[in-house]
């Protein structure tokens, strides 16, 4: 399966169950094992299931296949591994606590994360430009990092900042 498709697939299949902040990186540079390493949040034992099963169900209809999922039984760290792609699920704690981002994180991958449309889907979306590399080019301004950024605030975000 095309990296862009199963990207795509897991992406939709998070933003169904309304995960928070999620993040794709590119990590093909760092090992031979997958390229892309997906982290997202769930508010509870409960939503990071949802979004697991959501993904896991996503990738099937996009044609991929799932390895494995581990952590399901307690539900506050979901390992999916997709083959070519895994995803972190986190509660807001952990994910701070063991800063995936800080491991995978150096090549973010550009992701449209769109509202949910009438249709109640919301989809992620291919590069801006068809011939532009997927990844984020780094000039060490910083300006690749703020860019993959989401432009909305989660609610989360916004409690903590209003503390």
């Amino acid at each position: 399966m095309d990296i862009r498709k199963l990207q795509r697939a897991i992406v939709d299949g998070l933003e169904d169950v309304k995960a928070q902040d999620i993040r794709v990186f590119n990590t093909s540079h760092l090992t031979e094992l997958f390229d892309r390493v997906i982290v997202a949040s769930g508010t509870s034992n409960r939503q990071t299931k949802a979004l697991a099963s959501s993904v896991r169900e996503k990738v099937k209809e996009a044609g991929g296949e799932i390895i494995s999922t581990e952590g399901e039984d307690i539900g506050e760290w979901v390992l999916v591994d997709c083959g070519d792609a895994i995803v972190h699920i986190l509660q807001p704690a952990l994910r701070q606590y063991y800063n995936l981002e800080e491991i995978w994180g150096d090549k973010p991958v550009r992701v449209k994360l769109t509202n949910t449309s009438a249709f109640g889907g919301a989809r992620a979306s291919e590069p801006l430009d068809a011939d532009e590399d997927e990844e984020e080019q780094d000039d060490g301004s910083g300006a690749a990092a703020r860019a993959s950024k989401p432009a909305r605030k989660t609610a989360a975000k916004r409690r903590t900042q209003n503390s």
